[in-house]
């Protein structure tokens, strides 16, 4: 995935035209994946599109699964295994993606989503994230990851995570990203 170094370079006010310049670039990485992940887990949004593979034991309802990140722009593959793992696959015809940037779902095409075996699984495979590259991310987003990112910069020397909350200017601009679970979770939540 291309990361935005020469952004980051720029918000943190980094000299530039020295021989050196690129030796801080694993760690300027570091911080930078190390945000990425931490907004993508508070906000269950996917940043920078990339392929998933997620196993359920059974269906949350018959008819519909919702998947567990957003937004999802393609189902890739849908498999069920039997109890000895054997992979049984799903016709693509059979299933169909809704989307939606909070609560994207597989749905059956008919009346319900084939049925998992007992002792069974069933594998989605889907892809994920606003887009392929930085320019695809909303703004707001963008500004959240360098944010983060500048503050693990800023404070690297501290020798334990201090596990407070999250900056507030980051938390101002990822709150309406974050997805609100009205219900009470359940199988395959």
């Amino acid at each position: 995935m291309a990361l935005p170094l020469a952004q980051f370079r720029a918000h943190l006010r980094l000299g530039t035209g020295f021989s050196d310049d690129d030796v801080q670039d694993a760690v300027l990485e570091s911080f930078l994946r190390a945000a990425l992940a931490t907004i993508e887990a508070r906000t269950g949004k996917i940043l920078i599109e990339r392929d998933f593979s997620w196993e359920l034991r059974q269906w949350r309802d018959g008819g519909e699964q919702p998947l567990p990140v957003a937004p999802v722009s393609l189902i890739l593959s849908l498999t069920v295994r039997d109890r000895m793992d054997d992979p049984i696959p799903v016709e693509a015809t059979s299933y169909k993606l809704i989307p939606d940037m909070q609560r994207p779902m597989v749905a059956a095409t008919g009346t319900c989503l084939p049925s998992i075996p007992t002792g069974g699984a069933a594998e989605i495979r889907f892809t994920a994230g606003f887009g392929p590259g930085w320019a695809e991310l909303p703004a707001d987003l963008g500004q959240a990851v360098l944010l983060l990112a500048a503050h693990y910069y800023e404070n690297r020397a501290e020798a334990a995570p201090s596990g407070g909350p999250m900056p507030f200017g980051v938390s101002s601009l990822i709150d309406r990203y974050r997805t609100v679970r009205i219900l009470g979770g359940g199988p395959g939540a």
